[in-house]
């Protein structure tokens, strides 16, 4: 019988399981799945920006695992990665700032409700 407390290092690390890109991508599909299904059942802004950052996040999980388990000698996926975290900062920044202004004008910011344009 193996006492636990008597492994090294190298044996605990080498029955763990190994996590390949297999559960990466299939983490972000998940990911990506309830971050669809919460855009398109939410009627509110605030939830809605947040099921597009769970899909963006989903896409930079594909990017870097992608880079990470396919043999290129370049970091382009993290770089490309990176700059979708910019890009998703700004649109939220962007999109509070709509948010707080509709809530102003039209006292809701109930996505139904925003269905004209004032000029």
């Amino acid at each position: 019988m193996m006492d636990i407390f008597s492994l090294s290092a190298v044996d605990i690390l080498n029955w763990s399981v190994h996590i390949g890109l297999t559960h990466f991508l299939l983490l972000a599909a998940l990911l990506f799945s309830i971050g669809l299904y919460g855009l398109l059942t939410r009627r509110g802004i605030i939830p809605t920006l947040m099921c597009v950052e769970l899909m963006l996040n989903a896409a930079n999980i594909n990017l870097v695992a992608f880079n990470h388990y396919r043999p290129v000698t370049d970091f382009s996926g993290q770089l490309m990665a990176v700059f979708s975290i910019a890009v998703a900062a700004s649109e939220v920044a962007i999109g509070i700032a709509l948010a707080f202004r509709i809530y102003r004008e039209r006292g809701s910011v109930n996505i139904d409700e925003l269905n004209h344009m004032k000029g």
